[in-house]
């Protein structure tokens, strides 16, 4: 019996199905997302689909699983190689997304082409947004070697697959998903139908053939991935590249990672000669001031697995308006809201006044807890117009009862600030080590009082 086509509604942003059209989503909440759409029903089957009558043979014991070791291809960039939990593991789906122009179709052209020059791999780059002609032009640009890496310039995603499977590469790159389409649906590349089925291919393909295949994503005016969330889930890592308008530093963070860390970061450098890794990325994170300056205060923040150091700054000045301003930059300002409320509070320092101002120097988000020992030492050094010694890093969470709680990977984080030459930390009690690194004195706190009497 032949599948039948129905007509219904979809919507642009979740991908659900409505019988009639409605100004909104009753799904996902959008307005002015459901568009007409044509979708095949399959025929209705007797029983249960997939039943053969015995299940025996699928079932295995867990235990008996055998464990073997897992293979990881470098891409030539130790930041991207951090990122993705080591290296590109065979059959894993890759989905990297970003602004327009940040990058990421040089990263991905500069680590095929370091993965097509290892003896016997095949790396296959498909475009869908430029010719080949042009493609070749950047890799003349970034002075990259072309030898080695196959290139085709294809968007319907059967013909793609089909050249996969003649040339059986070890890693394929598609960009975009957003243009890919299958001639089986009747709706236009990049449509929610499409981009599902797409990449529903593309992951089955890479399964099925142990082919790590890389997805380049367009992302929204929201900064998040285009087309449905369910393709998220689908494949097994998610990348973000980000960058700070005007400036030359690439950020690059995993949201998700079923082969490593979730929110590792990697740092990357724009140049003329295409991204260069930044081995040192506290470096870029700190100012550098001839003579301390009040409201400035050096924290060591958590990023995956790696510490890195950044400063916090922090602005006061007097306010004229009847609600004063609470403006922070890389941080939640509902977090800084509380914090200055449990400064006045159990700190006995009054903000109501003045307008704060908080940002986090390089453009980095803060999202932990550990940063708000760090906010609440530079908004009073800006307010009683004392430096912070340049010489000392803060981190712990500050608590609603004014307590300083510990936060993860204490101990990495000292060595951090030791190692890049600081003398003195302010941590929660509960981070202390009994023996600190080398070179660094620790004052351990309990209460935000006792932190502030360090600024003292």
């Amino acid at each position: 019996m032949a599948a039948r086509e129905r007509r219904v509604y979809q919507c642009q942003a979740c991908g659900a199905e409505q019988a009639k059209w409605s100004g909104q989503c009753p799904d996902c909440g959008e307005w002015n997302t459901l568009v007409p759409a044509v979708v095949a029903t399959a025929p209705a089957r007797k029983g249960l689909a997939g039943y053969s009558g015995d299940a025996q043979g699928g079932v295995q014991e867990l235990a008996a699983i055998g464990l073997g070791e897992e293979e990881r291809l470098p891409t030539g960039f130790g930041e991207l190689d951090r990122v993705l939990g080591g290296g590109l593991v065979p059959g894993s789906v890759v989905l990297i997304g970003g602004d327009p122009g940040i990058g990421k179709s040089t990263l991905l052209l500069q680590a095929l082409v370091g993965v097509a020059a290892r003896p016997g791999t095949v790396a296959l780059y498909v475009t869908g947004e430029e010719s080949p002609q042009q493609v070749r032009l950047r890799a003349e640009r970034l002075g990259l070697a072309a030898t080695g890496m196959r290139l085709l310039a294809e968007t319907e995603v059967d013909r793609t697959l089909a050249a996969a499977a003649r040339e059986r590469p070890r890693v394929m790159v598609v960009d975009s998903v957003q243009t890919a389409y299958t001639e089986m649906l009747p709706s236009a590349p990049g449509s929610v139908s499409q981009v599902r089925e797409c990449a529903a291919r593309l992951v089955r393909f890479a399964k099925q053939t142990a082919t790590t295949v890389l997805l380049v994503g367009h992302v929204t005016k929201e900064g998040t991935l285009a087309g449905p969330r369910v393709l998220e889930h689908m494949v097994d890592t998610v990348l973000y590249f980000e960058s700070d308008q005007g400036s030359r530093f690439r950020v690059i963070r995993a949201f998700k990672n079923r082969f490593g860390a979730a929110n590792e970061l990697g740092v990357f450098a724009m140049t003329d000669r295409g991204l260069r890794e930044v081995g040192n990325p506290s470096a870029i994170f700190l100012s550098r001031h001839d003579t301390p300056v009040p409201g400035s205060v050096v924290m060591v923040t958590r990023e995956g697995s790696r510490p890195l150091l950044v400063e916090v700054q922090a602005l006061l000045d007097e306010s004229h308006l009847a609600t004063p301003r609470r403006v922070s930059v890389g941080l939640d300002p509902s977090r800084l809201a509380m914090l200055l409320a449990v400064l006045h509070r159990h700190g006995g320092v009054a903000t109501y006044d003045q307008d704060v101002f908080v940002n986090v120097v390089g453009g980095v988000r803060v999202s932990e807890t550990g940063a708000d020992l760090a906010v609440a030492l530079a908004v009073l050094s800006s307010l009683r117009g004392r430096p912070w010694a340049s010489d000392r890093v803060a981190f712990g969470e500050v608590g609603l009862a004014g307590e300083v709680r510990p936060v993860v990977g204490g101990e990495e984080r000292l060595r951090e600030a030791a190692k890049h030459g600081f003398r003195l930390a302010v941590v929660p009690k509960a981070n202390a080590p009994r023996q600190p690194p080398e070179g660094i004195e620790v004052v351990a706190v309990q209460r935000l009082q006792e932190a502030l009497e360090a600024l003292d």
